[in-house]
């Protein structure tokens, strides 16, 4: 496939210099310099053609010139002229120029065919915050192979971690240590909330630990039914925490949740010296703020997946996803491996959990159901386990579709054929039939690490069953 492409674009490139009086033979006898300068040429036009198509000298226009540019240089490099392959980075480095700058441009943007404009910011916090969840989940399932249906527990952890120490739950206590925005004789714990993020990451990890102790020792669906139920518990107890085991002790409020839970900033001072938001709640750019933080959240949780992975303990986590008894008899700790992928996994569950409820001011039951467990697992499987860019492609486009996208797409279905579909009714159908069709013609992933993928292609292939015949 590669020989291929490589020829198609070989042969166009050349076509098109002939076209300019350019043959083959006079190119290569040209100056290395002027080569550039050709080729230089060609990379600017591209980009004023961008330009003129999007918008003269549009944000917009400049940002998609830009990252067209990083995309297509590498490929270039490697498919054409003989020069050494630009480094990984490159397309890394686009990618994030598109995320950091995206809300300058978002107004510029023109609308998708069917799925309309581009997503808001405020999708774009939770399409952040699901996918730290996804990368989470990640490594339990997609680096240790540990199958976990319960992973909403911690997520309900983090954002009640938040509910406790940063409102007035606990109203006979009066403790503030750094937090913002506090009115005058507010009662109750207020710690800041970059304290509770790290707090509620601990918290879960900790709670994490103790659950996997006993239930990691199974394997297969017994572990899945006991995450299954450990899940139903921490909701349960969110949705009846308003007379805790009878006690008259309000632990959740019920079923009426935490609110107001604080909001992040960096105080009056950072606000005054360093420009920086004194309080997210009270800012004009509310939902710009919060998607620069949940970016920088979600870029840390990238971070500390890649290192892991690529650590004594990661490969310790792959080498039991691949052969867990081999990985015994090679000298892995099988528990207190699968504890470490459990806890760092509830780590960032309980992180994104605490800064969901600091955006939404507040952490209420019916945000933490079973569904969002299998959820985020599908974001996993779709994207492809294993593989950090593939788990945040389908975070982001499943969570994407669930706050907007199937909005838009049901919306295009009535205009244009007249019916009244309300298709967000149907989403985890439409979920489900997406993930059946993904694993029916593509188990690995849409974009499975390449260890993954051997692992779902190799092994024992059809073959045709013959009657044994005995005499």
């Amino acid at each position: 496939m590669r020989l291929r492409i490589r020829g198609v674009v070989s042969a166009a490139w050349w076509r098109a210099l002939a076209a300019v009086g350019l043959p083959q033979e006079r190119w290569r006898a040209l100056p290395k310099l002027r080569r550039r300068a050709v080729v230089a040429a060609v990379w600017l036009a591209i980009g004023l053609i961008l330009v003129a198509l999007f918008g003269v000298w549009r944000t917009s226009a400049l940002v998609i010139a830009v990252v067209v540019y990083l995309l297509a240089l590498p490929w270039y490099r490697r498919l054409t002229i003989r020069g050494k392959p630009i480094g990984p980075w490159v397309p890394t480095a686009a990618i994030l120029v598109i995320a950091i700058t995206y809300p300058y441009y978002i107004g510029d943007l023109p609308q998708l065919p069917i799925f309309g404009p581009f997503p808001q910011l405020s999708t774009m916090v939770v399409m952040m915050i699901f996918t730290m969840m996804a990368l989470g989940l990640n490594f339990v399932v997609g680096y240790a192979g540990l199958l976990d249906l319960g992973y909403v527990a911690f997520y309900a952890m983090g954002a009640y971690m938040a509910g406790w120490f940063a409102s007035n739950q606990f109203a006979k206590q009066n403790v503030d240590f750094g937090a913002v925005g506090l009115y005058k004789g507010a009662t109750g714990f207020h710690f800041s909330i970059w304290l509770v993020l790290l707090m509620a990451g601990v918290a879960t990890a900790v709670v994490g630990v103790l659950i996997g102790l006993p239930t990691l020792r199974l394997r297969g669906d017994y572990l899945a039914i006991v995450t299954l139920g450990f899940g139903e518990i921490l909701p349960q107890i969110a949705r009846n925490g308003d007379n805790l085991f009878g006690t008259g002790f309000n632990l959740t409020n019920g079923t009426g949740g935490i609110t107001p839970i604080d909001g992040p900033g960096f105080g009056n001072w950072a606000g005054q010296h360093l420009h920086l938001p004194a309080n997210y709640l009270t800012a004009t750019n509310l939902d710009r703020v919060f998607f620069w933080t949940s970016l920088v959240l979600v870029l840390i949780t990238v971070f500390c997946s890649a290192r892991l992975r690529d650590s004594r303990l990661g490969r310790a986590w792959i080498a039991i996803r691949e052969d867990e008894v081999a990985a015994a008899a090679m000298g892995v700790p099988l528990m207190r491996t699968k504890t470490w992928a459990y806890a760092t996994g509830a780590f960032f569950g309980g992180v994104a959990g605490a800064y969901y409820a600091s955006y939404k001011s507040g952490a209420f039951p019916d945000d933490f159901f079973f569904q969002i467990s299998v959820f985020i697992l599908c974001m996993v499987i779709l994207g492809g386990m294993g593989n950090i860019w593939g788990v945040i492609f389908g975070a982001c486009f499943l969570a994407y579709l669930d706050r907007e996208g199937l909005a838009n797409v049901g919306a295009w279905i009535n205009g244009h054929f007249g019916t009244h579909l309300d298709v967000p009714l149907y989403e985890f159908g439409i979920f489900g039939a997406i993930l059946v069709i993904v694993m029916l013609f593509r188990p690995e992933g849409l974009i499975p690490s390449s260890r993954v993928a051997e692992e779902f292609h190799e092994g024992v292939h059809d073959e045709p069953l013959y009657d044994v015949v005995t005499e």
